[in-house]
């Protein structure tokens, strides 16, 4: 299987290669270089991600984030990021927006965290 999701109608021209699941419990995105609670997850893949920001983001610019992602069987992997804004909109919420940010600098352990997130049973996708 390609990884495309098949139950998109084919006149919609947004086909995803990662399977993205929804972040359902809080998960805080921290900016790295000034420690602020910049948003939360609003869903992940081992590509990118959508970030339901609280503070103001610039379209094309590069970041540095982390976030605890909580791993199957218990405790959270701390995952640190370079990421791409690549798109912004405004959220139904006054002063929140929507980002959407691919992954530029993902370490190898962040990785394998991500993934095992991503793919852990009981998981909502998008």
């Amino acid at each position: 299987m390609d990884g495309t999701d098949m139950s998109t109608p084919a006149a919609t021209p947004e086909f995803r290669r990662a399977r993205r699941r929804k972040a359902i419990e809080r998960i805080n995105v921290i900016d790295a270089m000034t420690e602020a609670t910049i948003g939360q997850l609003g869903n992940l893949s081992e590509s990118g991600l959508l970030l339901i920001a609280n503070t103001p983001l610039r379209e094309d610019a590069l970041y540095q984030w982390r976030f605890l992602l909580p791993q199957p069987g218990g405790g959270d992997a701390i995952v640190e990021c370079g990421a791409q804004v690549l798109w912004m909109d405004r959220a139904s919420a006054n002063g929140q927006l929507w980002a959407g940010a691919r992954f530029i600098l993902l370490p190898k352990t962040a990785h394998e965290a991500l993934n095992a997130w991503v793919e852990a049973p009981g998981g909502e996708y998008e």
